[in-house]
């Protein structure tokens, strides 16, 4: 099965999520989405596999959240896609995709329940 992660190695949870992936014996695939954010298509299909709307995953301590009005603005679905992929720091971390399947490893034991 192949495993994706979308990492921040700055993230203390980003970085755990990955040990605990690697603890089960799995090397997934790697992704700083900082450098490199995900498309339109990818971020919409994220969102579908965690079943949560774009509001949901927004880190909202980050300054551009307060930057963008995020918190008491009416942006659509498709307005806060545009905006992470703009802006990923805006986009919760870390996100674990393996099997049509997508978890946020908040806390980071959470990825296991994916596998």
């Amino acid at each position: 099965m192949k495993v994706t992660i979308l990492h921040n190695p700055r993230c203390s949870k980003s970085r755990n999520s990955l040990a605990l992936l690697k603890e089960q014996g799995i090397e997934p695939d790697v992704r700083l989405y900082l450098e490199d954010p995900p498309t339109e298509e990818e971020l919409t299909s994220i969102l579908e596999m965690l079943t949560l709307p774009a509001q949901d995953l927004l880190r909202r301590g980050e300054p551009e959240y307060k930057e963008l009005g995020l918190g008491n603005q009416n942006y659509s679905q498709q307005q806060l896609i545009q905006l992470m992929i703009k802006h990923p720091k805006l986009i919760e971390r870390p996100i674990v995709i393996a099997g049509g399947k997508a978890i946020i490893g908040r806390p980071p034991e959470q990825v296991l329940n994916l596998l």
